[in-house]
């Protein structure tokens, strides 16, 4: 079998640290009960569940079984790929549920979880159906069919920027001060430095700040806005071969950050609110950065990094300036206790640590001794 570049493994690695998080969110509580980790699975099933939790669990390992069967299909390593789709499935299947198997046994420990033997079911069943679709794909071919078009759309060694573009929309469904502002952690940080640090003579060592942080301003509101839209074109610009692909590619980019963060505020404040955010700053500032976007076009690729990192410095020097959005322990309130909170913590850390993981990408591209990892002009 042919060895493929893929950026399904690096996605099922990525997908597989989400689930690891959401399994044992808050992470707080650890205690023996006295009973063993492996007990649940021979309980009697739960007497109380909904048709969410049953959904949650069956959808949330799809991707995972999908995503591992097909880059044990595309990977072409002797040591991973298997000879046949059956065997793919097999794999996806056997990794999934003992990644399934160990959370839920940890959950033992947990005071806030509860191990659940039908959860652990609903999780291989998900991910046995997401497997079975990667290798139907693969069996028509569409799995070829999109790999002549990412031969034809990017250079080849596009899979960290492709996998850092599919976790954008993931991330911009945490609620934040700013439209499309990932990366605002400086509150955050302080407040979580001064908790570790009390009662200890290193607290004297933080600044302290004179007055609390102010809302940005409408024009650094929409300089935000424009940056927070083009960083993720500038990215794919940065793999992306032609310009009226590139064109193509920072429209749809531009429409699904909308989507998103219209959909994270009808799952925050209700569907009646899902576009109170597109305030007049925000407007202008999402027309701005297509705007540059468009007229970046032609711009080389290496330099398409270079203003990433400028772009990320002046986005994040400016959105830490601002406090973190007021309504966030209100959306805490309104969503149901225990169904959204998890998904909630996943978009929270993706908001955070997604333009940080853009800069070492693409400091790490640009600083590659070996050429071929380098950006080319």
């Amino acid at each position: 079998m042919p060895k493929h570049k893929t950026s399904a493994w690096p996605l099922a690695q990525a997908y597989a640290a989400l689930i690891f998080y959401a399994s044992l969110y808050p992470f707080a509580g650890w205690r023996d009960q006295g009973i063993p980790p492996w007990e649940f699975l021979w309980s009697p099933w739960p007497k109380y569940w909904t048709g969410f939790d049953v959904a949650a669990n069956a959808v949330g390992y799809a991707p995972l079984g999908f995503l591992l069967a097909l880059s044990f299909l595309r990977r072409g390593s002797p040591r991973f790929a298997p000879s046949s789709r059956a065997a793919a499935i097999a794999v996806a299947l056997a990794v999934a549920a003992a990644l399934s198997l160990a959370m839920e046994a940890l959950q033992t420990y947990l005071p806030s979880r509860v191990a659940s033997n039908l959860d652990f079911g609903l999780n291989a069943g998900g991910a046995l159906g997401g497997a079975l679709a990667a290798a139907g794909l693969e069996r028509f071919g569409a799995i070829d069919r999109w790999s002549r078009f990412r031969v034809r759309w990017f250079v080849e060694d596009a899979r960290g920027a492709l996998v850092l573009l599919a976790l954008w929309p993931f991330a911009l469904l945490f609620p934040a001060a700013v439209p499309l502002g990932l990366g605002q952690v400086f509150e955050r940080l302080e407040l979580a430095l001064t908790d570790w640090l009390m009662d200890t003579p290193f607290l004297e060592w933080l600044p302290v700040r004179d007055v609390e942080l102010q809302p940005l301003v409408p024009g650094a509101e929409l300089v935000c806005v424009a940056l927070g839209a083009l960083v993720p074109c500038l990215l794919a610009y940065s793999v992306i071969r032609s310009p009226g692909r590139r064109a193509v590619f920072a429209i749809a980019t531009v429409a699904v950050g909308v989507a998103a963060t219209a959909l994270s505020a009808a799952l925050s404040w209700g569907p009646s609110h899902a576009w109170a955010w597109l305030s007049l700053p925000v407007r202008l500032g999402l027309a701005v950065g297509l705007a540059l976007a468009l007229v970046l076009l032609a711009m080389p690729r290496r330099g398409c990094a270079a203003l990433i990192l400028l772009a990320l410095m002046l986005h994040l020097s400016l959105l830490n300036q601002a406090p973190a959005s007021a309504y966030f322990a209100d959306t805490l309130q309104a969503w149901e206790q225990g169904r959204f909170i998890r998904f909630h913590g996943l978009a929270q850390w993706l908001g955070w640590i997604w333009p940080y993981a853009v800069l070492l990408y693409v400091v790490l591209r640009l600083s590659a001794p070996d050429r071929q990892n380098k950006i080319p002009e």
